[in-house]
């Protein structure tokens, strides 16, 4: 869309040259050809440094964007690009058609299919599953029973996805207007699986708002996960029962994170670092540790400080 055609419908004003937009991506990631947003000081840095066609952005920041970037000035950056992002949502559709198969695949005459789906070699597709528009699936990878993929995902060489996941659904984002009420963010990014992953029964991983969610190779997860949009799951990483990953964590390699453990979003989490069952992980933390208890800090010391809460409780009895 033109920028002008986009200020039009989000309701701001275009104070510069218009130009042809091609989609929405972060201030670090955005091409020459698309728009961006700024509302967070914490990336402030990155201002000067962005590719964007233009920003939505406060009167205050303006003057640290580019020359070559226009600036949307705006009260409510967050709540625009919320309103600016269904310009550029996939449009969903009925439309079924065969898929692009390789040699070799056992395919279930009740899986379901959208269009321009491409499947490798020796893929097996089980009854009930369902592939969207544009999904890769590769080599000697295994579809269950029930599972739904959504559109524009890829899913490596020898994967296997267990009954009733869902990989690619929308993303929890929401823009907030001044009378408390919630503007959908529209979930335009996409969700990469790479090879070697095993994934457990009725797990949900959302597709990323801008860019990939990502699941690294031989990473394995277990049976009703949550991986929230953005995330990246490490190398041969291993997450049990029911742990809960919010928007944009990053996971090191293997990573190793017990049953009912979870983390806070935009953090990090070091490579062989270990999380306890029914921990939660608040801040970013370092590798090669193991770690226990809410707020998660270090496995050992979470042990002692519990044993001297039993000691002092005793000792008031």
């Amino acid at each position: 869309m033109l920028l002008s055609a986009i200020c039009k419908e989000i309701g701001a004003e275009l104070n510069g040259s218009d130009k042809e937009i091609t989609g929405i991506h972060t201030l670090s990631e955005a091409s020459s050809s698309e728009l961006s947003f700024f509302n967070n000081e914490k990336y402030k840095d990155g201002l000067a440094s962005t590719n964007a066609a233009a920003v939505l952005i406060e009167s205050k920041y303006a003057s640290l964007l580019p020359k070559s970037t226009v600036a949307i000035i705006t009260n409510e950056p967050y709540l625009k690009l919320a309103i600016a992002s269904k310009l550029f949502a996939y449009k969903l559709q009925t439309k079924m058609e065969l898929p692009k198969t390789g040699s070799n695949c056992d395919i279930s005459d009740r899986a379901t299919f959208g269009v321009n789906v491409t499947l490798g070699n020796d893929v097996v597709i089980m009854a009930g599953a369902y592939i969207g528009d544009n999904v890769v699936i590769g080599d000697n990878t295994l579809i269950n029973p029930n599972v739904s993929i959504y559109h524009h995902s890829f899913i490596g060489s020898d994967c296997i996805i267990h009954s009733g996941t869902v990989i690619g659904s929308d993303g929890f984002g929401f823009a907030h207007t001044r009378m408390g009420e919630h503007v959908k963010i529209y979930q335009n990014g996409n969700v990469v699986i790479e090879d070697d992953v095993e994934i457990g029964a009725n797990c949900a991983i959302d597709r990323a708002v801008f860019g990939s969610t990502t699941i690294k190779k031989g990473a394995k997860l277990d049976n009703l996960i949550q991986i929230a949009h953005n995330c990246e799951i490490g190398e041969y990483s291993i997450l049990t029962a029911q742990v809960g990953l919010a928007g944009s964590t990053v996971l090191g390699r293997n990573v190793v994170m017990g049953g009912q453990s979870a983390s806070a979003g935009h953090l990090r989490i070091g490579d062989f670092a270990q999380i306890a069952g029914m921990s939660g992980v608040t801040k970013s933390i370092n590798g090669g540790k193991i770690y226990g208890g809410f707020p998660a800090i270090e496995q050992k010391e979470w042990l002692r400080n519990q044993a001297k809460l039993n000691l002092l409780l005793k000792s008031k009895k």
